[in-house]
């Protein structure tokens, strides 16, 4: 091959070439022929070109991954605590107890992260299934299998059901070929493929084109390869994946943020502590060891390892909940989502054609009447559709649905589908919307029998006569092969039976007679005319509409196609959709209180998507759906004016999606996009939080997302929020305990330091910073969602993480624990002030144990709350109250901390100075509900 042939199969475009072209053009460019490639050919060209593979990204070793864990400010700022504190205890002759165990906190946040994201790569690795390992393909003649990473541009690729197509193909022959491309385009039915040019139509148009990644559901047929790889339509997609940034979450920002600005007051405070206390006279070495204590009092060390915590727990809730977070930070991102962009099939709907309505001249409630049993005996045999090994039916979407019909209302034993054999068969083709059986009329396995619908059955009324003998499994053969027209002969046995399956106005076009009323009567024009409206009407509700009709002859002409599907006997329609989630309705109506838009973005046609919509309330805001083709005529500046207005966005493509998903993010919302297929993937990794779909999901769906639902479920995204704002409740009630335990310290050492006495001393701004740091942060983090936290509207992305009502609480909080604390020194200094400090060490640590308990909720009472649905958060409470007071209470410890013993007088003192702790920040709450004020 010529290097200018090479150039142009790496450089040829399908989506403006290939479907276009006629068959001797693709030959000559590709140069090969109806006979394929040589193997040595295929090999050169593998050579050449590389494997039929899609690129993956460099996987991150175990190494990266930990050190990442360390490329944050607040990491550093701990290490750094470490280091003075690991100074302060080499100073005092002390075991360094505090620099351990900062530096304990520090590796555990980074073999926590590395853990987690290890799990979840490793699990999305388990969920990725290589789409075709191994294809058919014609080498100068001769069929042959070879694994599809083999596959070259030039190669003849044959298919059948059941098949993955292996590489990007322009199909040479097809035979009632239909290929599922929902992955693709998002089209939930199969579509139906044919050779012959095509002008230069989008993706979900190309008839012709078969693509990498999509499965054949019926018929077969054969394709020329005409690209591989990267160079395939999947290919493309993952092209636009890495040009595609993820800024980082709001979590990420605002935690960033007010940890640069505790950074800075850590370095303002210790210098100001420094300052005073040496003007004041004190030896230089104390001032300076009280100011380091009292900067690495004022870092939340708990911080980082409490975030991290909460989220490492939240994210294995919810992968017991089917959720897969591959990012940690993504669970809360979810929590704060205001759009959440949703593909339909699969999403919203089963992905599970089912039937809804049968009708012959009257809506059928009773699957077992007599007036439709010529219509159901045609569902089971005018159907290509069979059992697999584990009993489960495979094939076009349309006819399995048509089997389970049969099946859920005991019409049909497995027995009798298995039983199924043909006299032969007309294939499907779209040019006359009719498939055709021919069935041995002593063969017909009859459904209804005295034992479905009694013994009233007219079985012998004419040559509509229905036979309720039971054919025995055992006796009939099952056909592996399809039978095709020329197969069809005349049976020496009698009649045969002739079902005819296809569109309503073809099947209702060539009946001359209709089973009506349990009789075949003339077709008259007001039957036909019955039949078209209810036809209109059902398609009025976006259901696939099936037509069927019989009839039973002698001999048969197998060349006379028109005359065998010819003066039929009209027996009724059937009405198919794919349905929605049964639980999705009430979903919508969780987001709507909760204030999350959902919106639809499909690949289907508007009817049905308008259809599941309205069942779905998608458009009970008056919001309105659009096409494809309609966006494409909208200018950026008019979809970002709309897209407010638009609930319903039908037959897309991937670029209009991710321009959805930009136009929602320029009004500053944060978007969440849920999907499954290859089509999905760049609007995925565009929006705030990609949730890809585990089970129809493909790999590069998979790869872009944050988070993957295992259960493909879009009702696991409400309990997805759910958790994700009990997560930020709990991260912002955390941070707003810490910062305000912090600045009660910092308030009190600055003012005892500013009126020349020392309040505590270096140990004792170390040991009540762990108590009152480590375990009540760590058990608010893990507090239980508030009853009401659906019922709020979600945060919006340009409100800071604190705003400043929320900055005046934590410094009045801090505020009064200082005072408490300044109050109880003052009181037992009356006494001494060995006492005075013993009361306010005491006091300083119990009243923040204290405020975390009214800090479980940052709404409601804790009157109003049951305590045993808390005991994380009590435990944590009596555990670190009892440290503190064992640090007291026991005479050796009492002497390394400098204490003394406390009279039952001064005991009830710091009581009640605590209890007045609880007291203030109930007043706050109580104050806040009534301004209706947000915490």
């Amino acid at each position: 091959m010529n290097q200018k042939a090479e150039q142009q199969i790496t450089e040829k475009k399908p989506e403006t070439t290939w479907c276009s072209l006629e068959e001797i053009s693709i030959f000559e460019q590709l140069k090969t022929d109806e006979q394929g490639l040589s193997n040595e050919e295929a090999a050169k060209r593998l050579e050449e070109f590389g494997p039929n593979k899609l690129e993956e990204g460099k996987k991150r070793s175990l190494i990266s991954i930990f050190i990442s864990q360390f490329a944050n400010l607040m990491i550093w700022v701990l290490i750094a605590a470490a280091l003075i504190t690991a100074f302060i205890s080499y100073s005092e002759h002390e075991f360094p107890i505090d620099s351990i165990i900062i530096s304990v906190v520090v590796i555990l946040n980074a073999v926590l992260g590395t853990v987690q994201e290890a799990k979840a790569e490793s699990s999305i690795e388990a969920l990725k299934k290589m789409a075709a390992p191994n294809a058919r393909v014609l080498r100068r003649g001769t069929v042959s299998t070879i694994p599809a990473a083999d596959l070259v541009a030039g190669d003849i690729v044959l298919l059948e059901a059941g098949d993955s197509v292996p590489a990007d193909l322009r199909l040479l022959t097809s035979f009632s070929l239909k290929i599922e491309e929902a992955a693709l385009t998002g089209e939930s039915q199969p579509v139906s493929k044919k050779p012959g040019a095509l002008g230069n139509v989008c993706i979900g148009d190309r008839t012709n084109m078969a693509f990498m990644g999509t499965s054949v559901t019926y018929g077969r047929g054969s394709g020329v390869v005409v690209a591989t790889g990267m160079q395939t339509e999947i290919g493309h997609i993952a092209k636009q994946l890495t040009s595609t940034t993820k800024e980082i979450t709001p979590l990420q920002k605002q935690l960033n943020t007010i940890s640069k600005a505790i950074s800075v007051l850590v370095i303002i405070i210790a210098a100001l502590v420094f300052v005073i206390g040496y003007l004041g006279g004190q030896e230089i070495v104390d001032v300076f060891l009280t100011a380091v204590s009292l900067a690495v009092a004022a870092i939340p060390e708990g911080l980082v390892a409490v975030v991290t915590i909460v989220l490492a727990l939240g994210m294995s809730r919810m992968a017991k909940r089917g959720a897969l977070v591959r990012r940690l930070p993504a669970v809360e991102t979810l929590g704060s989502t205001q759009v959440i962009c949703s593909d339909k099939t699969g999403t919203l709907t089963q992905n599970k054609m089912t039937v809804q309505k049968v009708w012959n001249f009257d809506y059928i409630d009773d699957a077992h009447s007599p007036e439709i049993a010529p219509l159901l005996d045609a569902l089971g045999h005018c159907n290509d559709s069979r059992l697999d090994e584990k009993l489960k039916f495979i094939g076009d979407p349309t006819e399995t649905a048509l089997l389970d019909y049969l099946v859920v209302n005991n019409l049909w034993t497995i027995d009798q589908i298995k039983g199924r054999k043909r006299a032969g068969e007309i294939p499907f083709d779209s040019e006359r919307k009719r498939s055709t059986v021919a069935v041995d009329f002593d063969k017909i396995t009859v459904q209804v029998t005295e034992q479905s619908i009694g013994s009233g059955s007219d079985a012998d009324n004419g040559p509509d006569a229905v036979h309720a003998e039971s054919v025995h499994a055992e006796t009939i053969s099952i056909s592996s092969e399809p039978v095709f027209k020329e197969e069809i002969t005349q049976k020496a046995s009698g009649k045969i039976r002739i079902y005819v399956k296809g569109a309503p106005e073809s099947i209702v076009g060539r009946s001359d007679f209709a089973f009506h009323e349990g009789q075949v009567v003339p077709m008259t024009d007001d039957l036909k005319s019955q039949i078209l409206s209810v036809n209109e009407e059902m398609a009025a509700n976006a259901l696939r509409i099936l037509a069927f009709g019989y009839k039973d002859e002698a001999s048969i002409d197998a060349e006379d196609v028109d005359g065998t599907e010819s003066h039929l006997i009209f027996c009724g329609l059937v009405g198919m959709i794919d349905p929605p989630r049964p639980e999705v309705a009430e979903t919508v109506k969780t987001c709507r209180r909760a204030g999350i838009i959902p919106v639809m973005i499909t690949g289907d046609h508007k009817t049905t998507a308008v259809a599941i919509a309205n069942d779905l309330g998608l458009l009970d805001d008056g919001r309105i759906a659009i096409t494809g083709a309609d966006l494409e005529a909208m200018s950026e500046k008019e979809l970002d004016d709309n897209v407010t207005k638009i609930g319903v966005y039908a037959r897309v493509s991937p670029e209009h999606k991710v321009r959805i998903v930009t136009a929602w993010q320029k009004r500053g919302k944060i978007v969440a996009m849920t999907g499954d297929g290859v089509n999905d993937a760049p609007a995925l990794k565009k929006a705030d939080i990609g949730v890809g779909m585990g089970i129809t999901g493909t790999d590069v769906s998979k790869s872009a997302s944050d988070m993957v639902l295992m259960d493909d479920n879009f009702a696991t995204i409400v309990l997805a929020v759910e958790e994700g704002r009990s997560i930020f409740d709990n991260i912002h009630k955390t941070v707003r305990f810490l910062l305000s335990s912090n600045m009660g310290e910092v308030i009190a050492i600055l003012t005892a330091t500013a009126m020349g006495f020392i309040l505590l001393s270096p140990i004792h701004i170390l040991w009540i910073n762990l108590v009152t740091d480590t375990f009540p942060a760590l058990a608010l983090g893990v507090e239980p969602a508030e009853k009401d936290i659906m019922d709020r509207k979600p945060r919006d992305q340009t409100v800071p993480f604190f705003n400043k009502r929320t900055w005046g609480r934590i410094f009045m909080v801090g505020l009064v624990e200082a005072i408490l604390a300044l109050a109880a020194y003052h009181l037992g200094n009356t006494v001494s002030a060995a006492t005075g400090v013993t009361m306010a060490f005491l006091t300083l640590s119990l009243v923040q144990l204290f405020a975390a308990i009214g800090f479980q909720s940052e709404h409601h009472s804790i009157f109003a709350i049951k305590p045993k649905e808390h005991p994380y958060l009590w435990l944590a409470f009596f555990g670190s109250a009892a440290l503190q007071l064992i640090v007291v209470l026991v005479p050796f410890l009492r002497d390394i901390f400098g204490l003394v013993d406390l009279d039952m007088k001064q005991w009830i003192e710091v009581l009640i100075l605590c209890i007045l702790m609880l007291v203030f920040v109930e007043l706050q709450k109580w104050v806040a509900r009534l301004r209706h004020e947000d915490a």
